[in-house]
């Protein structure tokens, strides 16, 4: 079945071809390379950098060149525990190692002695639909019989997994031990790991005691070039018969700092418009209709917090980026509580990601509701 084009260019979910891709044309030359000389990948920045779309053009770019390869990418976000990892990993392998998976199911049985693939069929597009039930302390039976497996295929297979610091929380001791232990010796199978949270990858990858240390080429994702981000933005605007001047552009570039997830969203709603963007009140105007359709999601979200954590919130998104949480003149200046107050209402932020400490500062990780919030 033919995908239809996507009727606004401006994607801000999913990957469909060069295209509506912006640039990364670095990042992309640099995984590549890695994958096709047998070096795994990680891949770190901050959520909504464009690392998912980045990953589905690297593999759009290496079934360009070979289409027997296989890849496949999975997002370990939901998991908790190894069991779940080795579930997900499991059905995400065998549903695309094979190509014909009713042909397959007669080879998976005769395989897999751990557990047993189930073969379902989507009520509505009645395409196949692979699952498996991993058994409480088999999960490392089925991890090895599933990288068996791979090996056995012949197959070239490229594997991202998103989000891969999940590893790191599970309560499973070894599990970063036991994940490397088939990984290092896959000949067939190179690994992309990605993931958002910097200081669980960095002690992934770069700590000397973990199993992970010097096993992959790291990589580390910044903004698209402004420059090269208006061109195909304008480009895609004068496709469709109008324009977006540079002003308004950088406009937006600025007000979200070049992350890009943002400045797609803003693009898709000039977009929309179908008019020439030549002045910045188009821009402001598409802001706040993205504001207000957030607001009650945004409040909902500030009644689960206490009023030390709420407060601190909007002061930081006030101030955009914030040095020294604990510095004298910004309590005073927000009237906030004490030191020991401020410092367990950041911890906390910090641990459901509403606060990112970045290299400049601290910071409110959503972009938009750093804006809601410094409006109120």
């Amino acid at each position: 079945m033919k995908t239809l084009k996507p009727y606004n260019p401006f994607l801000i979910a999913g990957y469909y071809s060069p295209d509506y891709f912006c640039d990364r044309e670095t990042e992309t030359e640099k995984i590549t390379s890695a994958l096709n000389n047998d070096r795994n990948v990680s891949l770190m920045s901050a959520r909504r950098y464009g690392k998912t779309g980045l990953i589905q053009h690297v593999f759009h770019k290496l079934t360009e060149s070979d289409s027997k390869v296989v890849c496949i990418y999975m997002d370990i976000y939901p998991t908790q525990n190894l069991n779940d990892f080795v579930k997900i990993f499991s059905e995400n392998v065998l549903g695309k190692v094979d190509a014909n998976l009713e042909k397959a199911m007669n080879r998976f049985a005769a395989f897999f002695k751990s557990f047993r693939p189930v073969l379902s069929y989507d009520s509505l597009s009645g395409q196949p639909e692979l699952s498996v039930k991993i058994e409480p302390a088999m999960e490392k039976n089925s991890l090895q019989e599933v990288f068996a497996y791979m090996e056995q295929t012949g197959k070239r297979c490229y594997i991202a997994i998103d989000e891969f610091q999940q590893i790191a929380e599970y309560p499973e001791k070894g599990t970063e031990a036991l994940l490397r232990s088939y990984i290092q010796f896959s000949t067939n199978v190179k690994f992309i790991f990605a993931g958002s949270r910097q200081h669980l990858m960095n002690e992934i990858f770069l700590s000397a005691k973990r199993p992970f240390y010097q096993s992959t080429q790291l990589m580390s994702l910044d903004v698209v070039n402004r420059e090269q981000y208006y061109q195909f933005a304008l480009a895609h605007f004068q496709k469709a018969g109008f324009a977006i001047s540079e002003v308004c552009f950088d406009t937006i570039y600025t007000l979200f700092e070049g992350h890009t997830w943002y400045v797609q969203a803003l693009l898709n709603r000039l977009y929309e418009y179908r008019k020439n963007i030549d002045e910045p009140q188009f821009v402001y105007q598409a802001l706040r209709q993205l504001l207000d359709e957030n607001a009650y999601s945004y409040q909902e979200l500030l009644n689960a917090y206490s009023s030390v954590q709420v407060n601190l919130l909007k002061a930081v998104a006030k101030e955009k980026i914030v040095q020294q949480i604990n510095a004298g003149v910004f309590i005073s200046k927000y009237g906030l509580k004490n030191v020991s107050s401020i410092t367990r209402a950041l911890n906390k932020l910090i641990e459901k990601e509403l606060i990112y400490k970045s290299e400049k500062g601290y910071m409110v990780y959503d972009r938009l509701l750093g804006l809601w919030l410094s409006r109120i």
